[in-house]
């Protein structure tokens, strides 16, 4: 019977010590939701249609389902941040089996200037580019292949942009 409670009050212990290191909100130190932010429009000036409103909407996205930041739309935020999308290219990473210069399958890459400013002081918080990326199959039309792989390539940026904000220390 001593063994017993020996061995349960070791694994009991052990299984409390593994969730003692994880909590969930901001990894930064700061109280979840206690700095509001404001997302502005990113300005696309690549030719790649529709790319800085899906960049805008998957990162509103983001930052409400991360906690970090309170989402503000309607009034200034504590930390206003917008962005420039600078950079779209695609290469060819797959050929047809049966033709070696026609391309089957594409990785597309975009870049964004990011800058955050505090919106009382005016200071610079952040300003660094930041890359994505997103795998397209072309199919019968790289145009529509594209459009379609749109949502995936915004969300990759999301996601990186959202882990920069959300680990700095402003």
């Amino acid at each position: 019977m001593r063994t017993l409670t020996i061995c349960l009050s070791t694994m009991l212990a052990c299984l409390f010590m593994g969730c003692v290191g994880y909590h969930l909100g901001p990894v930064n130190g700061a109280v979840a939701g206690g700095r509001t932010l404001q997302i502005l429009p990113f300005n696309n000036q690549t030719l790649q249609p529709r790319l800085g409103d899906a960049l805008t909407q998957s990162l509103r996205e983001r930052v409400q389902q991360d906690g970090t930041f309170r989402l503000v739309t309607h009034e200034a935020g504590d930390v206003i941040l917008t962005g420039v999308i600078h950079g779209y290219h695609r290469d060819a990473i797959g050929f047809l089996s049966s033709d070696a210069v026609t391309p089957e399958d594409f990785r597309i890459e975009a870049v964004v200037h990011v800058t955050a400013r505090d919106a009382v002081s005016g200071k610079l918080l952040l300003d660094k580019d930041i890359g994505g990326h997103t795998l397209v199959h072309v199919g019968s039309d790289l145009a529509s292949a594209e459009r379609q792989a749109l949502p995936l390539l915004a969300d990759d940026l999301a996601q990186s942009i959202n882990e920069l904000i959300s680990e700095c220390t402003w």
